[in-house]
């Protein structure tokens, strides 16, 4: 009877405009984008195109493709997601399981926890970060984009939650049968964790893919940008001095739909492996919501 309430449909109704405006507020951005990668030069220096290209070409996109340099940072983007993403879960799986026993299994649980939550608080900062990189060697390397942040804290907690949640009785029987720990890590928690895995696996994903500030300061040299820092310096700082050098071009492409065009294919990946994790992203969004 609840569902056939006056208020009730009121109340579908408006979420349901609500949220078809916020998804088109969230769509119609990249449409137009797309549409500026697609259009010719007089229309996109008249600003004339919409949603829909005009003087449709694919000059843009072969013009990017022809980029050693965003060819090169995509690839490193590339490089950057699959590693940070193995290393950053590896590691959050197992400082998760051994945090995830109550005090009478891991001694000393709630020192360890207290480590962990006090550098979600407090950070060495961003100069003495930068010297300790640079002391390392690690400058200009792949590695510098991975291993600094590989331990999500934020991420630990969730899984850990999410390990607890796990009926205890389950791995009592492995532990009878003469599994040890790491087995009934593997064989127990891990499949039974999936929707948790994938969601903090997209979480992972997505960081790595999007960030640019540790790429452009810890990388000295363009052609060790990831692609994220490469698109910051040709939209946000305008420096656009490697997208048009050749004079042939420049009758054909403007700087901003080859920009457009650079900027489709970066979201492109995240847009594919997006729907197949989504159905574990939105069950996963509760993690860690009802135990500590």
């Amino acid at each position: 009877m609840y569902y056939k309430t006056t208020s009730y449909r009121i109340f579908t109704i408006f979420n349901s405009v609500f949220i078809f405006v916020l998804g088109l507020c969230c769509i119609l951005p990249l449409i137009h984008i797309l549409a500026v990668s697609f259009s010719d030069k007089a229309a996109v220096t008249g600003n004339l195109v919409n949603f829909l290209p005009i003087g449709f070409n694919w000059d843009a996109y072969h013009k990017s493709v022809d980029n050693p340099l965003f060819l090169k940072s995509l690839w490193i983007s590339f490089e950057r997601v699959v590693l940070g993403t193995m290393i950053s879960m590896g590691l959050v799986i197992l400082s998760s399981y051994p945090l995830s026993k109550d005090s009478g299994s891991l001694r000393g649980r709630m020192g360890f926890m207290w480590y962990f939550i006090f550098t979600m608080l407090f950070s060495g900062g961003l100069v003495p970060t930068y010297f300790l990189i640079s002391k390392l060697h690690m400058n200009n390397t792949i590695w510098v984009l991975v291993l600094p942040g590989a331990v999500s804290v934020w991420n630990m907690i969730l899984l850990m939650n999410f390990f607890r949640n796990v009926p205890k009785e389950l791995e009592e029987a492995a532990l009878i049968d003469g599994a040890n720990q790491f087995q009934t890590l593997w064989k127990i928690y891990l499949p039974v964790s999936m929707p948790a895995l994938a969601t903090l696996s997209l979480f992972t994903l997505v960081g790595h893919w999007n960030s640019w500030f540790d790429g452009l300061m810890y990388m000295t040299r363009p052609e060790n940008y990831p692609l994220a820092t490469y698109l910051q310096t040709i939209v946000v700082s305008h420096n656009l001095k490697d997208l048009i050098t050749n004079v042939n071009d420049v009758a054909k492409l403007t700087q901003r739909s080859v920009q457009a065009a650079q900027i489709f294919i970066a979201a492109v990946p995240v847009l594919i492996v997006y729907p197949f994790l989504q159905r574990h992203f939105v069950k996963g969004m509760v993690l860690g919501a009802v135990k500590e």
